[in-house]
């Protein structure tokens, strides 16, 4: 493996990531902090505890997820659409690095820097409500999966857009309702039993669902299948990427 050309593509992107500190880092911290402000102040003075986790504790895995999903698939989709735009990806494609290597130093900044604002807001939560992690292993585990997977997505749809809007349009139209919808701020027991069963089908449920087992042992879902789930989504993302590099969809003139 090229290890230098791997440490190079990542040291670029985290340096971009240093030159907008405002935008990469300052921003969606700011956003979620109003959340855990907004949604944890006004419906947690109506629903003070779930399952015997107070309301505020209650949110912070989603809102962590959240940002985790919208933050990876923004980092990882702008980093490869932005060389395609300008024509600098065929010198890339040229250079004495394999497609293994560009994904590797693409989606691994990315995932880095999503990484790093869950770290960021996992802390920040701590200062308005007491947080326990039960499993912190299983936390981590999580982070790093859900990071490396939604940064591959990002990697395809960067792949797959030819301008600025269809670049914003899975994120906007598709994973932010899909999260919001996913049991971010609620538990899907509260629902009426149709919408339970509706909302099985959402993928999102299961990585929250997973995520907040690994914080206080509540789940909506088995733990086996939030893991199946995240598991089998990246290796769709994995075969996606593998198919772009080997028919060169939308990297070849």
């Amino acid at each position: 493996m090229n290890l230098i050309a791997v440490r190079s593509i990542y040291r670029f992107e985290m340096a971009r990531a240093r030159r907008t500190l405002l935008q990469s880092v300052v921003s969606p911290v700011l956003s979620t902090s109003l959340y855990f402000v907004v949604f944890g102040g006004a419906i947690g003075s109506r629903i003070t505890e779930i399952e015997g986790v107070s309301y505020g504790a209650f949110i912070v895995p989603g809102l962590i997820m959240l940002m985790l999903l919208t933050q990876s698939v923004s980092n990882a989709s702008f980093a490869i659409f932005f060389p395609k735009f300008s024509g600098t990806i065929y010198e890339l494609l040229s250079a004495p690095v394999s497609h293994f290597e560009i994904v590797l130093g693409y989606v691994g900044a990315a995932a880095t820097k999503s990484l790093i604002l869950g770290l960021l807001i996992l802390g920040t939560a701590s200062l308005f409500v007491p947080l326990q992690i039960a499993h912190p292993l299983w936390m981590v585990l999580f982070l790093v999966l859900t990071a490396a997977t939604f940064s591959l997505l990002g990697f395809i749809i960067g792949i797959w857009a030819d301008n600025f809007e269809k670049l914003q349009l899975v994120p906007l139209l598709v994973i932010t309702p899909l999260t919001f919808l996913g049991g971010t701020f609620y538990s899907i027991d509260m629902l009426p039993p149709l919408w339970q069963t509706l909302t099985l089908f959402n993928p999102v449920v299961y990585l929250i669902s997973g995520f907040r087992w690994s914080f206080f042992n509540l789940a909506d879902v088995s733990l086996f299948a939030s893991l199946g789930m995240i598991l089998l989504f990246l290796s769709v993302c994995l075969g996606i990427v593998a198919w772009i590099f080997r028919t060169g969809y939308r990297i070849r003139p």
